[in-house]
């Protein structure tokens, strides 16, 4: 026993396990720089540089040693982490950086819901002529699950047209507008909007709408670039005002244009979880209960379209 536990005593120490390396783009986005394929893109643009030198796309680094600048700025490991909703007006860019653009979502931001060192960066995009719900975060990861496409969150517009629709325009609508890419389609059925959703947006909204708008609801789950005003223009029926009023189980009931909000926590969970908030027809999209979204057959879109009230053509 005394021979053994002399062999353990001059046996070597083992060295202490290194932090694993991980992909640069994956670091950027737990640090709150950018979504992973928006760090991507700030690789390639040749913005950001380890330890000196202009990184490549691809290479892997250790975050506890490296040392990371995107535009020159270093790069905070364990920041805290900042959710925010913004009501966006026309006019102004969602990107972070437009050196043709007037004003971008950044500088609406109010500093107090910012903390500091804080760089947030927008979930998505929101075309120049569009309003509304756009979310900003540090949160990469966390975008991500809202942005990619099998997590299947929703994003509901409210659709200001001159005049309303006929017959022929909304049966195309909801059937789905051939466009280069592709049959385009809504993921639930195109529907007025109520009386009361209608007052109740349009006094959010600056510069105040026509009066004799005529105001829909469409929802999309995964949308092509301006896929709105492409589908109501190929049926003829121009967009006046296209304003995004949810994003999954956040709505922007309340919030005038140009101002913001921090996330309640049940918001946060309900999106980084990819979970949605789905409308039921004929009434104001309330609270709701967010749901799973699940890979969906047609047995299944029909069961859903069953329990949410909608009609099951």
């Amino acid at each position: 026993m005394r021979r053994s536990a002399s062999r353990s005593r001059r046996r070597p120490a083992r060295m202490a396990a290194s932090v694993p390396e991980e992909r640069l783009q994956k670091v950027l986005a737990a640090a709150g720089v950018a979504s992973r394929r928006a760090s991507e893109a700030l690789i390639a643009a040749g913005r950001v540089r380890v330890d000196g030198r202009p990184a490549t796309l691809g290479e892997r680094v250790d975050p506890t040693t490296a040392h990371i600048e995107v535009d020159g700025m270093p790069v905070g490991i364990g920041t805290a982490r900042a959710y925010v909703a913004l009501h966006k007006p026309t006019g102004v860019t969602s990107t972070t950086r437009d050196r043709h653009a007037d004003a971008t979502v950044l500088a609406l931001l109010p500093t107090a819901l910012v903390p500091d060192g804080t760089r947030l960066y927008p979930v998505g995009r929101l075309d120049l002529d569009s309003e509304g719900l756009i979310l900003l975060t540090n949160d990469g990861e966390w975008a991500d699950r809202v942005l990619h496409p099998r997590f299947g969150v929703q994003r509901e517009y409210a659709v200001g047209l001159a005049r309303p629709l006929d017959h022929e325009q909304a049966r195309a609508l909801r059937a789905g507008v051939p466009l280069e890419e592709g049959l385009a389609t809504l993921d639930a059925p195109l529907r007025p909007a109520t009386t009361l959703e209608t007052r109740n947006l349009v006094g959010l909204l600056r510069p105040a709408p026509a009066s004799d708008l005529s105001w829909y609801r469409a929802v999309l789950a995964q949308g092509r670039k301006r896929q709105l005003r492409r589908m109501f223009g190929a049926v003829g029926a121009p967009i006046e005002r296209l304003v995004r009023v949810r994003i999954g189980a956040v709505r922007l009931d309340g919030l005038a244009s140009g101002r913001a909000r921090l996330l309640r926590a049940p918001e946060i969970r309900a999106l980084g979880a990819g979970v949605v908030a789905a409308p039921v027809q004929g009434r104001p999209a309330g609270p709701g209960r967010p749901r799973p979204v699940p890979r969906r057959t047609s047995r299944d879109a029909l069961a859903t379209r069953r329990r949410e009230g909608y009609p099951p053509g």
